[in-house]
């Protein structure tokens, strides 16, 4: 009966949404060239550069994106991000949690499942999850991916959430089904991967459609990357000191959040203090427990847009950089709970303070130079299905 009235509502939709027409993007979005593969291949200053891999260089080439999609399946992407179809119940989709208005994240201490959005108060049967959600901009670079660094792949983290139930609390079923009964989508999907529409829909396709969409989230025309291409005048006195603070010795951040992404793949157990109320967060050891270095580490998050996506650290402890900042310039593992057994990363916290007051305040001033939503995508106005899109916040 549940999935019989899903079908029926996704029907209802498709009626509602006559006078919208859906046709693929032919062209790939901005900061992409279509190759003769028919796929979209970043293009970028930074890919012309040579110097070696550094925690502070200027000049430093970005790494491969993890893949390569079509115009018509990053745009069917698209849709489908915006479109609570997905859901179980048809009423969240991706956007709810990644919102673009709260640089594809929510805004929340930690993120909320089932049908609650990053533009309201938590409803009735909504369940508030462990972990903060991650922002989407540049993840199209990343081979880890979620805190614990868990999903190798942007398919398997968009499944995940997907099918979790205490999240979109969708099935694969539902998904091939209720996509597929929509006539709209049918022809989409026959478009973007270049088969017949009266095929149905597969998991795999809607996962690779979604990677697509997400890996077209590209941050990198900020203050600080005109100054990193030649603009000597991009960056103020205050934001050079910060930048030099921030890739020094004494500020050592470049070694996690390392240029020109400003974050990586790196797992470190930096002692983040604990959330009340609940056992300490193992991060990836709880997915290794026989790796003690594991224990309590999370991966380095990206710091591009990092102004708008507060509050930080995994679980939100800090609603401020500069209570950031203070919990990494005070002595190494002050915020562990007694009894915890986690080995630091060894560059993670000074013994002592070495930051001054006007070394933090420099370095907060360098990372609002990183603030970049230039080509952030168009939000459709309306989405086959029917069913609203996540309202906007500005």
């Amino acid at each position: 009966m549940r999935f019989l009235a899903l079908t029926a509502l996704a029907l209802l939709g498709a009626s509602d949404v006559s006078a919208h027409s859906f046709a693929l993007a032919e062209h790939c979005p901005p900061s992409f060239d279509e190759a003769e593969d028919g796929r979209c291949h970043l293009a970028s200053l930074y890919q012309l550069y040579t110097a070696e891999p550094g925690q502070g260089g200027l000049r430093v080439p970005l790494p491969a994106m993890k893949g390569s999609f079509s115009p018509q399946q990053i745009d069917l992407g698209r849709l489908l991000f915006f479109d609570p179809v997905l859901s179980g119940d048809g009423r969240v989709s991706c956007a709810h949690c990644h919102h673009p208005d709260l640089a594809y994240g929510d805004g929340r201490k930690k993120g909320m499942g089932g049908a609650a959005t990053g533009v309201g108060p938590a409803r009735t049967g909504d369940v508030e999850l462990t972990r903060n959600t991650p922002t989407l901009w540049n993840v199209g670079f990343l081979g880890r991916l979620f805190w614990d660094g868990r999903a190798a792949s942007l398919q398997a983290q968009a499944a995940e959430p997907l099918f979790a139930a205490n999240e979109m609390a969708s099935t694969p079923e539902h998904v091939r089904r209720t996509l597929s009964v929509n006539a709209t989508y049918r022809q989409l999907f026959a478009q973007a991967f270049n088969r017949p529409s009266d095929r149905q829909i597969t998991v795999d396709e809607v996962t690779t459609a979604l990677a697509a969409f997400q890996s077209s989230l590209i941050s990198l025309n900020s203050r600080f990357d005109r100054y990193a291409h030649g603009d000597e005048n991009a960056l103020s006195d205050a934001e050079l000191r910060g930048w030099n603070v921030f890739r020094g010795f004494v500020g050592r951040c470049a070694q996690c959040h390392v240029p020109p992404l400003f974050g990586s793949d790196d797992l470190a157990v930096i002692g983040a203090p604990p959330v009340p109320g609940r056992p300490y967060d193992q991060g990836a050891g709880a997915l290794s427990p026989m790796d003690a270095a594991l224990k309590g580490a999370f991966k380095a998050p990206t710091l591009r847009n990092v102004a708008l996506t507060a509050p930080y650290f995994q679980a939100g402890q800090f609603a401020t950089l500069s209570e950031v900042l203070d919990f990494y310039n005070a002595p190494r593992g002050h915020a562990l709970p007694a009894g915890a057994r986690v080995e630091l990363h060894w560059h993670i916290h000074m013994q002592k303070s070495e930051l001054s007051a006007a070394d933090v305040a420099d370095v907060i001033e360098f990372l609002n130079t990183l603030t970049d939503t230039s080509m952030a995508p168009p939000v459709p106005v309306a989405v086959p299905s029917g069913l609203p899109v996540v309202p906007r916040l500005r």
